[in-house]
């Protein structure tokens, strides 16, 4: 027996679906054309999935392995990290060359949309601190949400856990360090432009 797929869409992610514009949906509501399945305590239109499965063009999930390292010297075990993942049967392994910090990875932007397109069935990872040094919980929780195992192939990391997490603690030293100064050089601009057009300039 086929199951069906009760799973709510917003405006957005049905229009995604579709492929037309979210202005688009909320036009063919009004006309009649579409009628959401529930409204949110925010008055937030809400489709159910299975009503527009005709319309929905299927797509496979597949299965993704994420590898990163932080630095270019790394780059044999970021070699490393993918044929691992490749060789446990992932569809796709997406990577990052960049610190454990950073939250903006291209890599990590884009499994985060592949999860939150349904498109991905299990997230494999070498290490679990190969996703991100700080955080990595919450991520953790929205894979459950979506239906995404997880799985880790490793155990921890030993002495290169070690040091590239002292790394990871100078780029957060450095980083503060920089904007603690750049904070205090810009209240020091403000405060000399504010005494010169308080001056007065003394007559002959």
């Amino acid at each position: 027996m086929k199951r069906l797929d009760f799973s709510l869409l917003s405006v957005g992610e049905l229009a995604a679906k579709l492929g037309v514009a979210s202005a688009t949906i909320r036009r063919w509501c009004r006309a009649g054309k579409l009628t959401e399945t529930l409204r949110t305590v925010g008055n937030l239109r809400r489709f159910a999935s299975c009503s527009f499965s005709h319309l929905i063009k299927k797509e496979e999930r597949r299965s993704i392995g994420y590898a990163r390292v932080s630095s270019h010297d790394q780059k044999s075990d970021l070699q490393s990290q993918i044929q691992r993942l490749k060789d446990s049967g992932c569809d796709e392994v997406i990577s990052d060359l960049v610190s454990g910090l950073n939250c903006k990875k291209p890599g990590l932007k884009k499994l985060l949309e592949a999860i939150w397109g349904r498109t991905v069935s299990s997230l494999t990872l070498r290490h679990a601190d190969r996703l991100l040094r700080f955080g990595k919980e919450l991520v953790f929780y929205r894979c459950k949400q979506f239906n995404v195992s997880i799985q880790i192939l490793d155990d921890p990391e030993g002495e290169a856990f070690e040091t590239e997490l002292v790394k990871d603690v100078i780029t957060l030293m450095t980083v503060f360090s920089a904007r603690l100064y750049g904070k205090r050089s810009w209240k020091n601009r403000r405060a000399l432009e504010q005494t010169q057009s308080n001056s007065v300039p003394i007559g002959n």
